[in-house]
């Protein structure tokens, strides 16, 4: 069992039932073209988790392409993801570090082979969805709804309040390069969480991608 694995699927999990949360303010009219799309791209990265869950656990899948014909409903999509959530959590919580370096072939939709291993594809699920979730959050932005601050150190530190606590030291701040008439200077990274004090609460989401 992969420690890091298993956070990382907490996270996706989480930084899922947040996205749906947000998911649920797009409701207006004017707004049913691109809820669709949020929901078309929502599903298009469950069925893909679906097809690489049937490769994991050596079953056959059901899906011709890597989204559905059909566009189910928020709240229908909502418990399907949930599903496969926990379908994954349960996974890495019991599957042993041999199996996770066990290579595994398989065939995408497309008809095209592939060949990885089980650590790989669970990395892959992970990083698609977030992919895809960046695109939901910007679908939100054009009606000003703030998109989550979904990031896995977010997650981190809100699951675990201890680690703000951690170290009797304050850390040194982060130092970026900073090139001015073809020499390199060194200066303090401002951390984007001060800035919102400057900035305001509105442009708050503007500086939260730097986390």
């Amino acid at each position: 069992m992969s420690t890091l694995l298993r956070t990382v699927y907490r996270y996706h999990a989480w930084a899922n039932n947040d996205l749906f949360g947000k998911l649920e303010m797009l409701a207006g009219e004017s707004q049913k073209d691109e809820r669709h799309t949020a929901i078309r791209l929502i599903n298009h990265y469950y069925v893909v988790a679906q097809i690489f869950a049937a490769h994991l656990s050596g079953t056959n899948h059901h899906y011709e392409s890597d989204n559905t014909v059909e566009t189910p409903t928020l709240s229908e999509l909502r418990a399907a993801v949930a599903a496969s959530d926990q379908w994954y959590l349960d996974y890495v919580q019991n599957v042993s570090a041999a199996k996770l370096s066990e290579s595994v072939p398989f065939t995408f939709t497309d008809g095209d082979k592939g060949y990885m291993t089980r650590e790989e594809m669970l990395t892959h699920v992970a990083l698609h969805g977030g992919y895809h979730r960046g695109e939901v959050g910007r679908i939100l932005s054009i009606f000003s709804i703030t998109p989550p601050w979904d990031t896995f150190a977010v997650f981190l530190h809100q699951s675990e309040p201890s680690r703000r606590q951690q170290g009797d030291k304050q850390p040194m701040p982060a130092i970026r390069a900073e090139r001015v008439c073809g020499l390199h200077f060194l200066k303090p990274f401002r951390d984007p969480i001060e800035s919102d004090k400057e900035v305001g609460n509105s442009d708050r989401h503007l500086l939260r991608p730097s986390r």
